[in-house]
Parts: structure tokens; sequence; C-alpha cells
């Protein structure tokens, strides 16, 4: 296991020195999921929520929330982003819940000293909430699930893909 990085001499939190550290290419991509009834489902996709354009709004609000990273978890970077792409896969089957999905992946690109695997997550997650606000007046049970980091790579720990 890798030895934590985010703690000074005193054993307080820090952000890491990456001074010293070449930068190169690195990308993450993060996947989550958001659950809903089938009927708001429905309502995204014929476009009959009232607050417009579910998943495009989202898509851009996921794209904002990986910039924003770093003002919101305190021992982020700010990055420069060369790349920040939101996707969603919309499943209408209901499971055991009653519930259909909306599956959220967002890619991060940079060229730095450190990751983006942080701007990946905050994009799936900034993405999910915007769904939960546009659709909220019509299901107040949507839920989230699954949230995960995907893939990295780049930097100095090299690839990483999550097992199926």
């Amino acid at each position: 296991m890798a030895e934590l990085t985010h703690f000074n001499e005193s054993g307080r939190a820090r952000m890491v020195d990456v001074t010293h550290k070449a930068s190169n290419e690195r990308v993450a991509s993060a996947k989550g999921k958001v659950y809903v009834l089938p009927e708001t489902l429905e309502k995204i996709q014929k476009g009959r929520i009232a607050k417009g354009d579910v998943l495009a709004v989202a898509q851009v609000a996921g794209v904002m929330g990986a910039k924003q990273t770093p003002h919101l978890i305190p021992m982020c970077h700010p990055l420069f982003l060369s790349s920040v792409d939101v996707d969603f896969k919309e499943d209408p089957q209901p499971d055991g819940d009653g519930r259909s999905a909306i599956t959220i992946t967002a890619t991060v690109k940079t060229n730095s000293a450190t990751g983006v695997e942080m701007e990946a997550m905050m994009a799936v997650s900034v993405a999910a909430l915007t769904i939960y606000d546009m659709c909220k007046a019509v299901d107040k049970g949507i839920s989230f699930g699954d949230m995960y980091l995907l893939s990295k790579t780049g930097g100095k720990s090299g690839t990483y893909t999550r097992p199926e």
C-alpha cells in the first residue's frame, strides 16, 4: 500500500509539493449512476422537464465542476485542464427497486505534474447533482450510486484500470 503524502512532519494536512515532478499527459475517467423513476427518465428523454434540457445542462455543469475542483477539495492542485468530456447512457429498464438509471462517464485530460482523478470524480458528482436539481420537482426519490474511478494514466504510479 502506498504511503500517504498529504501530511507534514507534524502530522498536519498539507498540499503535496509537486515542484520537481515532470509534467506529462495525464488522463482520468470516472463513472457514476443516477437512479430515477422510469417516468422521470421518459420526461428527460422527451424534453418535458420544466427547467430545460436536463442532460445538456448536466453536461455543462460537469465540465464546470471539474474546473472548480481545487476550490472545493482542499488539497487539490489548481490544474490547466486540456479536455473535459461528460457523457450519459440512459437505461430505461427498471432495476429491482423500480428505478431507471442514467450512467455518467467523465474523462479529464491535462499535461501536468499531478493527476486529474479528482477532477473526473467531481465532473461526475456535479453532473449527478444537476440532474437531481433539475428533476427534483417530479421525483424526490432520485438517488446516486456506483461512483468510482474507472481509469487513469500518466504519472509515477502509472496506469490504473478498475477491474470489472
